[in-house]
């Protein structure tokens, strides 16, 4: 009797739409065991499963649900559970709430095993990760899908996925390390045959570009409630707004030592199909009263700017007015409360 491989064993912390997804791709490809936290989605799927319409698994997938189902991250060491060897952080990454993502996995993470796969959004989202976990494998993921929870349980995948993912450094773990990790999540993730995940050898290369969309286009998107459709017809959301946001990225990243395409912004500013009035992620939160991810997306980059000495007068103007709206966000979860402190500035 032949031995069957055993599989990884995987914690999927965030199953919204890209969330489950991935679980999905590396469930199917058999290479995977996989453990998905959920949150408010949770009683549903747990007694119907996920409901999948995809552009690349099928339509009408019913009932579907990952190995196991839980509605907090594991505690391994109480729970006397086996290591996992990946903790995949699909969720929105917000900073400014607590608790971060370094302190949400801690838990889960098992010194010197677990490998963190970070599939999120913007700029140095990595480095508390790493600072906490030093003897861990740290793996920086880009995804390019479209994949949106419709309703709890309901996932519409209406773009391929494609992701990306990289080694990023450690202080104690080398980078042959890393890149072996790296290439072994690449090909579990891929097993399935029906996505496209890259090891990526430019991981910074990677999300400055992703940065020249998602600081300008998501940005603008959230603080003017508007599709990207519309202002591409208005033109003038264009010419005062997304392409100097986008040039500013630019700059920046070049400063960083980050050369983008001579044309990214054009490029981006028509990346979208022009009849599809795409709001963008981050616009889609707000309207549904979530919490915003600016400080990674428009706040690192606004900061390195500073440190390189470049100026960003737009993406400080942009920063401004969504730092605001997590605000009226945080006073409507009752996180901050609208009353004079001693010390206060204004008062």
């Amino acid at each position: 009797m032949i031995s069957q491989p055993t599989k990884a064993n995987v914690l999927l912390v965030g199953s919204g739409g890209v969330g489950t997804m991935g679980a999905y791709a590396l469930e199917t490809g058999g290479k995977a065991e996989v453990t998905a936290v959920l949150r408010s989605n949770f009683d549903v799927v747990s007694k119907q499963g996920f409901f999948i319409d995809s552009i690349e698994h099928g339509n009408c997938i019913e009932g579907w649900k990952p190995t196991k189902l839980v509605n907090k991250v594991p505690n391994v060491a109480e729970e006397g559970i086996k290591p996992f060897d990946f903790i995949v952080v699909t969720t929105k990454n917000v900073p400014d709430v607590k608790p971060t993502v370094s302190e949400i996995i801690e838990p889960a993470v098992t010194p010197g095993h677990t490998v963190i796969v970070l599939v999120q959004n913007g700029l140095n989202i990595e480095k508390p990760v790493v600072a906490k976990y030093p003897s861990n494998a740290v793996l920086s993921g880009v995804s390019l899908i479209g994949a949106t929870e419709t309703s709890h349980g309901k996932i519409r995948h209406d773009d391929s996925d494609a992701v990306k993912v990289g080694p990023y450094k450690s202080p104690n773990v080398s980078l042959e390390e890393s890149e072996k990790a790296a290439k072994e999540f690449v090909d579990i993730y891929n097993a399935c045959g029906k996505v496209d995940a890259q090891f990526d050898t430019n991981v910074p290369f990677t999300r400055w570009r992703k940065l020249i969309y998602n600081s300008s286009f998501n940005s603008v998107a959230t603080i003017l409630r508007m599709d990207t459709t519309r202002m591409r017809i208005s033109e003038h959301v264009i010419d005062t707004l997304i392409r100097p946001a986008m040039l500013e990225i630019k700059a920046t990243a070049k400063a960083a030592g980050v050369e983008l395409p001579e044309d990214i912004a054009e490029v981006m500013i028509r990346i979208d199909p022009k009849d599809t009035f795409f709001k963008p992620s981050m616009c889609q939160d707000i309207e549904k009263g979530n919490y915003i991810e600016f400080e990674n997306i428009v706040g690192e980059p606004m900061r390195e700017a500073e440190k390189l000495g470049v100026a960003t007068p737009v993406l400080k103007t942009i920063y401004g007015i969504l730092k605001g709206l997590q605000w009226e966000t945080m006073e409507a979860k009752g996180l901050v409360v609208p009353k004079w402190h001693e010390g206060s500035l204004y008062g």
